[in-house]
């Protein structure tokens, strides 16, 4: 696996447990709703911009991402 690729996984492994504390729900529950409301899809376009922002900025990201396509977090 190239060093990039490790990169992102350990980015992404972080980004959804941040992501799952700010809303306190289980990591999984935290992927599947990024994953459903195209949270994922963003960050996986986005990465080369997210990954220099802090936590709590790209959390507020992909929160607002979700609910512009139908998620319902606050």
């Amino acid at each position: 696996m190239a060093r990039e690729e490790r990169n992102f996984i350990g980015f992404t492994v972080a980004l959804i447990s941040e992501f799952a504390l700010r809303f306190n729900i289980r990591p999984r529950q935290a992927y599947a709703y990024l994953k459903r409301f195209k949270g994922m899809e963003h960050l996986q376009n986005h990465y080369g911009i997210l990954h220099t922002q802090s936590f709590s900025d790209t959390v507020d990201v992909l929160a607002q991402v979700c609910a512009n396509n139908g998620g319902e977090l606050q």
